[in-house]
């Protein structure tokens, strides 16, 4: 389906299609100005350094983290730069600062998102596992600090004028990133049942967009879950060696995401009837997880590292001991990342994130393409 040239594509067609209209040209090459971006610990670039509370994962802050890129941490849960980042690059923007850093320039776009965080209001998981009292934030929290970060602009919630609110969403793009994972996997050891998760995590999820879209968002991306049974940690937790599915992933896992993005996509389909004037894009992140996986050679990873961590534990099965993380005593971080796709278990290396997000960017991993909205966005 692919080519090795898909790798390198993306930017250099988004680019072709910038100069080709004379309305993108006129921007500068910049469909959007801003982004507001949102979502949990795949996409967030340092709210955790700064968040109410610990964070579930201690060691973010400090090195390897970021060492591909950046090569000092950022607190973004990788070696180096996240699909939002190369988002970032193919608009020609500036990478979007995390909302807690208050010193930081956030003209051209601000990131709510924030590691550990649940789609679920938190108190949920509060009541039947007290363990986890120690990552507050939901994604109804992220709703919240961007209501307090546009308070200045007459645009307070769902009630206000579109002319209230014209100042946030004119030249401005919404960017839901991959959540609703952690959802599932708080509910490892407790009576709650993936179903449950499932209605409570879409319900919010939608809701959460629809308030968007009625306070004034005219284009908005949704990513869908990726295939959460490649990760090592679907391993760890407890998965029968005869549970797997075509591509050697953890087949509960996998069907536990893909079913949750049918429901999330059929409710996209129903507020595009009730919004029509608005552009709503889901990032269909499992299916492309999957094309990766599947043929990871071919996207320049080696298979032999299909389901390890680059940076882990060496003692454990794939690399991943859920009590010895990545940057803990005892933990090693491998020479070459770029050959990996996993980066610490529970996340994916600057590779993977730059591959998934040439194939979101590139058309065939979204609905409808990336392309298409960059050419509406134009036109408005």
């Amino acid at each position: 389906m692919y080519n090795f040239l898909t790798l390198f594509i993306p930017t250099i067609s988004i680019f072709i299609l910038l100069i080709s209209s004379p309305s993108l040209a006129s921007k500068k090459y910049r469909p959007f100005n801003k982004v507001y971006v949102f979502g949990d610990s795949y996409t967030d670039t340092g709210n955790t350094n700064d968040s109410n509370g610990p964070s579930i994962f201690h060691h973010v802050s400090n090195l390897p983290y970021g060492k591909s890129f950046f090569h000092h941490a950022t607190n973004r849960y990788s070696d180096g730069r996240l699909v939002i980042d190369f988002i970032a690059e193919s608009l020609n923007l500036p990478f979007f600062p995390p909302y807690l850093n208050k010193s930081a320039d956030t003209t051209h776009g601000v990131n709510f998102a924030v590691g550990g965080c649940t789609t679920i209001p938190f108190s949920y998981f509060v009541q039947i596992n007290s363990t986890l009292d120690s990552v507050p934030q939901s994604l109804s929290t992220q709703l919240t600090w961007f209501k307090d970060y546009i308070k200045g602009s007459g645009c307070k919630d769902a009630v206000s004028t579109p002319t209230q609110c014209k100042s946030v969403f004119e030249g401005a793009l919404v960017w839901l990133g991959e959540i609703s994972a952690n959802d599932y996997n708080y509910i490892f050891g407790t009576k709650a049942t993936s179903k449950d998760v499932q209605k409570l995590a879409i319900k919010y999820q939608t809701k959460f967009i629809e308030e968007i879209l009625k306070m004034g968002a005219k284009h908005v991306v949704v990513q869908g879950l990726p295939a959460t049974g490649c990760l090592p940690l679907s391993f760890a937790l407890g998965a029968a060696p005869s549970d797997r599915d075509d591509i050697g992933c953890v087949g509960t896992k996998n069907k536990e995401s893909y079913d949750h993005n049918v429901i999330l996509q059929g409710k996209i389909n129903g507020l595009r009837s009730k919004y029509p004037e608005t552009i709503i894009v889901y990032g269909d992140d499992w299916h492309a997880y999957r094309e990766v996986f599947k043929n990871p050679t071919k996207y320049g990873f080696l298979e032999r590292f299909k389901f390890e961590t680059c940076c882990g534990f060496r003692g454990a099965p794939n690399g991943f001991n859920p009590a010895s993380t990545c940057g803990a005593e005892g933990t090693i971080s491998c020479k070459h990342p770029s050959r990996y796709m996993s980066w610490d278990g529970l996340h994916v290396t600057q590779g993977l994130n730059k591959v998934i997000s040439d194939l979101f960017i590139g058309g065939s991993f979204a609905q409808p393409s990336f392309p298409y909205l960059l050419k509406k966005a134009a036109e408005y």
